[in-house]
């Protein structure tokens, strides 16, 4: 039985006596271990694991602290009742349902049917993941993170931390926002102009639900980024889609009939181009007139490697017309999950009221640990180190495309962790990303970005952020061949 109930794998995020605790506890709690049989000796247990009988007495003394075992003299270590006290078992009923709700029926949207990047969940197994958006593990700084986790975490803060702040956001993380990001960025606003968010698409989800309307015309560029797109079709039907160019969006007349516009003016969504400074003096110049208002997706600002980056689309705005969203987390861990929005008090204001209906507030822990990571200095001494790996690797992706792909046209860009490219007409980058991926190759597949059923299918997106350098050329190598097959057998 218990050679059956207790199995322990090679796992590097827990160590044996974690693993064995886990199995443990598990198994209580599931009723498969019977109230008045004893475990098995931390002897005989560690024999049949094959692990030093200390590490048995270890898991044991653990589970008896947390009162799930109780130690009998003479007897043995048995399942405390208590932890199964207050326990519902359901009961067992012959009842025949002879209907359920139609909850197709009943959806007044339906989400999933939208086209959105797909990106495999395990992703780490590439040997060459060009994938965009997520982190190099090698690059993560765990012990200054770590470092911040532990002084969050003291008897101090959790009393603070603990407590539900209703809609309250962590003081010390608005001013680092307010005193450390933005002035790099050229925007200057005072405490009430900050709203922390669940991450930059939280905060767009926010303003959507809170500006627009079923007939408001909204612009998003095209190609754009597929979730905020997405996310403005659930509340517009009027989402217009507007071409970029070498320069960004065109704040041509298309703009007139848009009440919002959605721009990624830094490092644009998915070409990593940078609107130029007379096409953003021009669209706000035509903000003013037609009354408009712009949605500015900052959301890599750090990662420019031009010595002369633009400052943000906000750091001109002068009437308060641009609506400011960027992340905190993308450059420290995109599964963090935090970002903010800066913008006008009275927008603030009412964003955080409908961000209490939603989610009352981010995670209070979470706020206090960045918070601390950027007043002791460790998100500058990151930055600079990410964009030293990522500069690397940028030229080194460069010359790789240069001599593998150079039929490839290159948008470009002085900044962001992804490349955009152009294939031959006759390319298919759906079937590129297959062929690609069976020799371990993960590439991006363009069409998505673009609205529209009839989207091109010979672009494609490659990241560098998670891929070491050394496996960008033998990575592009292999990309190349795959490419090249598809273009010699087009069939």
């Amino acid at each position: 039985m218990w050679s059956q109930l207790v199995t322990l794998e090679t796992r590097d995020d827990l160590g044996l006596q974690k693993q064995l605790r886990t199995v443990l506890t598990k198994a209580i709690l599931d009723g498969k271990v019977s109230l008045d049989l004893p475990l098995p000796s931390s002897r005989h247990l560690s024999q049949l694991l094959g692990i030093s009988r200390n590490t048995v007495v270890l898991a044991y003394q653990s589970l008896i602290n947390d009162r799930y075992l109780i130690s009998r003299e003479r007897e043995g270590y048995f399942v405390n009742p208590e932890v199964l006290s207050g326990r519902v078992i359901a009961p067992s009923t012959d009842i025949e349902i002879d209907s359920v709700p139609d909850w197709r029926g009943r959806f007044r949207v339906e989400p999933s049917n939208q086209r959105n990047i797909e990106k495999p969940q395990r992703w780490q197994r590439f040997t060459y993941p060009f994938i965009f958006g997520q982190g190099d593990p090698a690059l993560f700084p765990v012990a200054d993170w770590r470092e911040c986790l532990r002084q969050a975490m003291s008897l101090s803060s959790i009393a603070q931390e603990g407590l539900d702040r209703i809609d309250r956001d962590d003081e010390r993380l608005v001013e680092m926002i307010r005193s450390r990001l933005l002035p790099g960025r050229g925007i200057w606003v005072v405490p009430e102009n900050i709203l922390v968010t669940l991450g930059a698409q939280n905060a767009l989800f926010l303003l959507a639900q809170l500006l627009l309307r079923p007939d408001d015309t909204i612009g998003v560029e095209d190609p754009c980024y597929p979730d905020a797109r997405n996310l403005f079709s659930l509340h517009s039907r009027r989402v217009l889609p507007i071409a970029v160019d070498e320069a960004g969006l065109d704040p041509d007349e298309r703009l007139d009939e848009c009440r919002y516009v959605y721009v990624t003016p830094s490092h644009q969504s998915p070409t990593a181009v940078t609107l130029s400074l007379p096409r953003r003096e021009a669209l706000l110049k035509r903000a003013c007139e037609q009354d408009m208002v712009i949605i500015e997706d900052d959301y890599e600002p750090e990662m420019n490697f031009a010595s002369d980056p633009s400052p943000a689309l906000k750091s001109l705005d002068r009437h308060d017309r641009v609506l400011y969203v960027s992340s905190l987390s993308k450059w420290l861990a995109p599964g963090l999950r935090l970002g903010f929005m800066v913008g006008p008090a009275d927008v603030i204001r009412e964003a955080r009221a409908l961000r209490r209906l939603q989610l009352r507030h981010p995670p209070a822990l979470l706020q206090t640990a960045v918070a601390l990571f950027i007043e002791l200095g460790h998100h500058s001494s990151h930055l600079a180190h990410l964009r030293e790996a990522y500069g690397q690797r940028r030229r080194l992706l460069d010359k790789a495309l240069e001599r593998y792909l150079p039929w490839a046209h290159r948008a470009p860009s002085a900044g962001g962790t992804a490349v955009w490219l152009r294939g031959p007409q006759n390319l298919d980058t759906r079937r590129l990303a297959e062929d690609c991926a069976a020799e371990g190759v993960l590439i991006e597949p363009g069409d998505v970005f673009f609205s529209g059923g009839d989207a091109p299918r010979n672009y494609f997106r490659l990241g560098f952020a998670s891929i070491a350098a050394d496996l960008i050329e033998p990575g592009i190598e292999r990309l190349a061949r795959a490419a090249e097959k598809q273009l010699r057998n087009p069939g």
